[in-house]
């Protein structure tokens, strides 16, 4: 009877709404655990890759992402020491034509609810608030989720979606985070009060030693995003808290007034002491698996978080399609199909924060990589990003 069980679902983040959709799209039910007091999220912009794209229209809520996108021209980097133009990506007509979809910035909680709305419409997801999942037990054919209050939850299979700081991972793997010593600020401000000669219709970045920041228009223009990054004094623990605009402030001494201002401009700030952790090559623990964050959790500098996510949750849901619904079938696939691709993230991130952060003679050699680089040679060079979609998303045998 195991098949008329429901699939438990831990985490009700962007992960564990579009890992819901995925599901249902494929005949199950789903219990969705979420330990908050109720179903939401925190955070301000992020950024969408026409991969991210391609995931929401596998997911059936395609319109509902594009309908609350702002649709950039492109992606910028400028030297935060001197002003210099060091890249740009078009993200126009070309871009989309390449790809197939469009790249774009949206605010967090739009994402969110475009996943929630679609989940709820389904008729076929339950969420159940207040529940932070402690232990895990299986069986061989049911997998049980214990809540803090003792209560069990059985299904035919868990996915841990349980983000950054994942019960699930932290069971069946327990590896310690990898502190980077990188802080994130971010924040959201009115576009009245923003820089008018900064209104660029842009993902935006200042590269500066040891430091960037990011801005770009998020909800018609109405607002922009604001996201600075330095290298802390301070010995960091992984987690979030208020920020101080004093301390900001003492980190972007040096850089140029015109990339300076975006740090004057935020009434409040959240603060992120980052981490990630170490990819590991098993995400599959019998009837319990790991996706999104807590299967590979990465620092930002890729902006490809929630992404990612998506992606994974598209790819579960095509690798019980191809073997029918079989879990141990599937659940090999799936891992076999995100591993390697994840860690290139993780990884790759860890090198972006470099070339972000260069400074002295690394800072020359990084304003000199893209000197003449053409639009085609930067697309190529992304292809293994953007180029990801519903058709290929599976590994071949």
């Amino acid at each position: 009877m195991t098949q008329d069980l429901p699939v438990i679902v831990a985490g009700g983040g962007i992960g564990g709404l579009a890992t819901a959709l995925a599901l249902v799209r494929q005949g199950f039910q789903v219990q969705v655990l979420e330990q908050a007091a109720h179903i939401g999220e925190i955070g301000a912009g992020i950024q969408l890759g026409p991969n991210a794209f391609h995931a929401f229209d596998a997911l059936g809520v395609g319109e509902k992402a594009r309908g609350r996108a702002v649709y950039t021209d492109h992606m910028v980097m400028h030297d935060a020491l001197d002003e210099s133009l060091v890249g740009r990506i078009e993200t126009g007509a070309a871009f989309r034509q390449r790809f197939g979809n469009p790249y774009a910035v949206i605010h967090r909680q739009d994402v969110h609810n475009a996943l929630l709305e679609g989940a709820q419409e389904t008729g076929r997801v339950a969420f159940h608030t207040d529940t932070r999942l402690v232990q895990v037990e299986q069986d061989g054919d049911s997998v049980t989720a214990i809540d803090q209050n003792g209560k069990r939850w059985t299904g035919q299979a868990l996915i841990g979606a349980d983000g950054v700081k994942s019960v699930v991972r932290a069971q069946y793997v327990n590896d310690p985070p990898r502190v980077t010593g990188h802080v994130v600020y971010r924040a959201v401000v009115d576009q009245a009060e923003f820089p008018e000669d900064l209104k660029w219709n842009a993902a935006s970045l200042w590269a500066g030693p040891k430091c960037h920041l990011v801005h770009y228009p998020l909800r018609g223009g109405e607002q922009y995003n604001v996201v600075v990054t330095f290298h802390s004094r301070e010995q960091e623990e992984w987690g979030v808290r208020e920020g101080s605009k004093e301390e900001v402030q003492s980190y972007f001494q040096g850089i140029s007034p015109k990339a300076r201002r975006l740090i004057d401009l935020p009434k409040s700030w959240k603060r992120w002491a980052t981490a990630d952790r170490e990819p590991i090559g098993t995400w599959v623990f019998g009837r319990a698996t790991l996706l999104g964050d807590a299967a590979h959790p990465t620092t930002q500098y890729m902006a490809q978080g929630a992404c990612m996510a998506m992606e994974d949750a598209v790819t579960l849901g095509e690798a019980l399609r191809v073997h029918h619904q079989r879990w141990p079938e599937a659940l090999v696939l799936y891992q076999r199909s995100r591993v390697a691709r994840t860690a290139r993230i993780v990884l790759s991130g860890r090198e972006m924060g470099r070339l972000y952060h260069a400074e002295g003679v690394e800072r020359l050699v990084r304003n000199a990589l893209w000197k003449g680089r053409s639009q085609d040679r930067f697309y190529d060079a992304v292809e293994w990003l953007y180029g990801w979609n519903v058709g290929n998303c599976l590994a071949s045998d």
